[in-house]
């Protein structure tokens, strides 16, 4: 009797001690699967491409304002579906001209004209440090993959970018032949003016004191600038989405509304535009069936 007590007792703490090595182990790693989707976000805690099957974005053709950069981006990205060589892309500059809508669609129109299948994966801006176990599953796989920061910046004490470089860059190993790297931010440098300021100022030597941060823009091939836009550029979003999605409103009316709107917004952008274009199909009771 006493011998089975002893081996209930035993069997339970075997127990309890399997249950806690496999909660300090974590999640086992995920197993990817690259045909469920085009677009997947990375999720790092189980080393999973999480497969996003509706991605939110709008066709290329409805970006305007901006045919300058969207050729340049279309054709680096074209290149690289082909095989051929490619460079890192930074897109920045002024908020809302359409800078992440302009990546997914340049994507999915390079995936339509081409057929190849080429794969877009987000990563999280807090998840940046663990860009290098990301990459260790991209360059053991076939595919050829874009992946994706948006709103990419850096404030003070943040050592993140240092994996963002070593990523650019691809350390001794070098960057995956078949990753490429695209990110959005409002500022050109990728951290803020007044902390390089700072920097230069209290510095031994102010030129090193911020080289470091500096120079991981330097690491994007392309650099493509977002101005604010014009209000014939803005008008001519309007038109753009109003053509589209048919609404069906007098010009004159439409840009009389569209003005005023973007008065009340306090300024002209291309998510302004956006943003009275579902305010305006709302009113309507017309869907916006976007692709």
């Amino acid at each position: 009797m006493m011998s089975e007590e002893l081996n209930l007792k035993i069997l339970h703490e075997v127990r309890r001690l399997a249950d806690a090595l496999e909660r300090l182990a974590g999640a086992a790693p995920a197993v990817n699967d690259w045909q469920a989707a085009d677009c997947f976000v990375w999720v790092p805690a189980n080393q999973r491409l999480q497969p996003v099957p509706r991605p939110n974005r709008v066709a290329l053709g409805l970006i305007r304002g901006v045919d300058h950069v969207r050729d340049i981006l279309h054709e680096n990205t074209l290149r690289f579906a082909e095989g051929f060589a490619a460079n890192n892309v930074l897109l920045w500059g002024a908020r809302g001209m359409g800078k992440s809508s302009l990546v997914k669609a340049v994507h999915a129109d390079v995936r339509a004209s081409t057929g190849n299948p080429l794969k877009l994966v987000e990563v999280h801006r807090e998840d940046i440090a663990t860009l290098p176990n990301l990459l260790d599953i991209l360059k053991a796989s076939d595919q050829r993959v874009i992946l994706f920061c948006d709103d990419l910046s850096f404030d003070h004490d943040d050592t993140a970018y240092k994996s963002l470089k070593a990523a650019l860059d691809g350390g001794i190993e070098g960057r995956p032949e078949n990753v490429l790297f695209y990110a959005t931010s409002n500022r050109r440098h990728l951290l803020p003016r007044n902390m390089m300021e700072n920097e230069q100022s209290t510095a031994i030597n102010p030129s090193e004191a911020v080289e470091e941060k500096v120079s991981l823009s330097d690491r994007f091939g392309l650099w493509l600038g977002f101005h604010k836009c014009s209000q014939e550029d803005y008008l001519t979003m309007i038109n753009g989405y109003a053509d589209y999605f048919d609404l069906g409103l007098d010009r004159e009316t439409l840009h009389a509304q569209a003005l005023e709107w973007a008065t009340t917004r306090g300024g002209r952008s291309g998510r302004v535009a956006w943003q009275y274009i579902q305010d305006l199909a709302g009113r309507l009771r017309k869907p916006l069936n976007r692709s």
